[in-house]
């Protein structure tokens, strides 16, 4: 693997994307170094993937300079974010954090909610559940330099930098997500922009825009999904992603879908039948 790229991604963040492109995690993982200006200690989020992790964790040091790690912070347990976990916590030797206690070292869980203190900032722990169950965003309201005066938001793989992101049913579901948005978006109070920092993609400029399109599409998808199963026999609940019904669905609304993708795009039509049929319209 070549070396991870480094961006100065806002005023108190700077995003280590890793170099492990795919269909899914597009140009790779986005760790995120959190650390106000002048602050002496720093806060990571997401190491990344295994493979690699020890050149990406080099990539991350640099960045980081002489200070020194208060924490590490997971945003789902997706591997693409924790399978480097075990190599930054040998190189940084910091707590670990994240919804799902198996992932959390010599620290507690996160809480939906809570504040927590690291890299000179504060850093809200904002429930984000339905691409995982255990999605968590971290909203930095002190990262309000232009053109993001109500700061910045980490989504990890709630909102993508491009594109949607996939739910992965039956962990995730549509009705969490649908909740999730309108909780992003509610982070822009008065009009005051908050800039999406992804896990995966490029910055984006409105988490309250976005959040709305979002939410657009997969309605959408919603009413499209029931126009196609109309005259199929009823499906039953829990849906089974892996069901020959599912994967028939799925061919009709994606056909031309490369086989990598097939597999979360199966998992998130899932997710919208289960919310479809848990709220039918006539």
């Amino acid at each position: 693997m070549s070396s991870s790229s480094i961006v100065a991604s806002s005023l108190f963040t700077t995003r280590i994307t890793q170099d492990n492109p795919s269909g899914m995690t597009l140009s790779g993982t986005n760790t995120y170094v959190i650390a106000a200006p002048g602050a002496d200690t720093a806060v990571i989020v997401d190491p990344g993937y295994a493979t690699g992790a020890t050149a990406h964790a080099d990539a991350v040091s640099k960045v980081l300079g002489d200070r020194t790690v208060e924490t590490i912070l997971i945003t789902h347990h997706h591997l693409d974010h924790t399978g480097a976990l075990p190599t930054f916590i040998e190189r940084f030797d910091a707590p670990v954090r994240a919804v799902d206690e198996q992932w959390c070292r010599n620290a507690p869980p996160l809480i939906g909610g809570e504040v927590l203190t690291g890299g000179g900032t504060r850093i809200r722990v904002v429930a984000t559940p339905g691409h995982t169950s255990d999605s968590v965003s971290f909203f930095l309201p002190e990262d309000h330099a232009p053109p993001h005066p109500g700061g910045t938001v980490l989504t990890g793989d709630t909102i993508l930098g491009e594109g949607t992101t996939m739910l992965d049913y039956p962990d995730g579901t549509l009705h969490d997500y649908l909740k999730s948005l309108d909780t992003l978006a509610g982070l822009e109070g008065a009009g005051r922009q908050v800039a999406i920092l992804p896990a995966h993609g490029p910055t984006l400029a409105s988490v309250a825009r976005t959040a709305e399109e979002y939410r657009t599409h997969r309605l959408e998808r919603v009413d499209q999904v029931r126009e196609l199963i109309r005259d199929l026999p009823p499906i039953l609940t829990p849906v089974d992603w892996e069901s020959v019904v599912v994967r028939d669905v799925s061919m009709r609304l994606y056909p031309n879908l490369p086989d990598v993708v097939r597999g979360p795009a199966m998992k998130t039509l899932a997710a919208t039948l289960d919310y479809l049929l848990a709220s039918p319209k006539d």
